[in-house]
């Protein structure tokens, strides 16, 4: 029987994290291989091509190849590290309910920052992604899981942290925040970029500046496994639900 301390503390570290996020990563790959041809190569998700770019610029499509391996190497090195450190079997049990956690949170996400939008500005409309179909949508959803997560909150949200530890000497928690204000502002602000961003608007921007605000604080306190999928399947029920 797993006790809620141990189910807290399993679905944190990088064994389960990284192989509970790995579906959506294929996921969200095969997607997007299937709605590409050999005219086009696709949409991806923006932070998809942000991660991927020097990589392209360096290799071209070999550099594609390059970020792939890189991105599964670095996963099974952070899963054999912490198994390394943490000998023992892996407690199936906790997948299904790091799923269960990402659908409430999902759910209750979507409700609290649709009200705490509308509190601050009496109205709140978010549009669809213009131009695009269903299964695109559902594949730009499925990125922003795991390429959003990882830029933003991985990448972003952990580099502050430790640059406000190491460099201005700030304690952990102080750090924590510095790193999730942000990051949520810059999380926000990358959706009016490029050819498919939204039209700038208040209410969007302070929606998204909420969002990142919340998923920040969601990755500081359950980790990245978690949070990806809660992204994700907000991100679908918004844009493919019709939310």
């Amino acid at each position: 029987m797993m006790v809620k301390g141990q189910y807290y503390y399993d679905s944190r570290t990088p064994r389960y994290a990284v192989l509970f996020a790995a579906p959506l990563l294929f996921a969200y790959e095969l997607l997007a291989w299937l709605l590409s041809n050999p005219v086009t190569p696709g949409v991806r998700n923006g932070a998809d091509v942000m991660l991927k770019a020097p990589f392209v610029h360096l290799a071209g499509y070999r550099g594609v190849i390059a970020f792939d391996c890189l991105l599964a190497i670095t996963g099974v090195w952070l899963v054999a590290r912490d198994w390394r450190r943490h000998p023992g079997p892996l407690r199936l049990p906790v997948f299904p309910l790091m799923l269960a956690e990402s659908v409430g949170l999902a759910l209750i996400v979507g409700v609290v920052l649709r009200y705490a939008t509308a509190a601050l500005l009496h109205y709140f409309v978010l549009s669809r992604p213009a131009g695009l179909d269903m299964p695109t949508q559902l594949m730009v959803s499925l990125g922003a899981g795991i390429y959003e997560e990882l830029l933003f909150r991985v990448i972003l949200v952990g580099g502050l942290s430790l640059l406000a530890k190491r460099v201005f000497g700030w304690t952990p928690r102080s750090a924590s925040v510095f790193a999730v204000l942000l990051s949520a502002l810059l999380f926000s602000s990358f959706h009016y970029i490029g050819a498919y961003g939204d039209t700038m608007r208040v209410s969007s921007f302070v929606f998204r500046l909420l969002a990142g605000l919340v998923f920040s604080s969601l990755y500081v306190v359950r980790g990245f496994g978690i949070t990806a999928w809660t992204h994700a399947l907000y991100d679908v029920v918004v844009t493919v639900g019709g939310g």
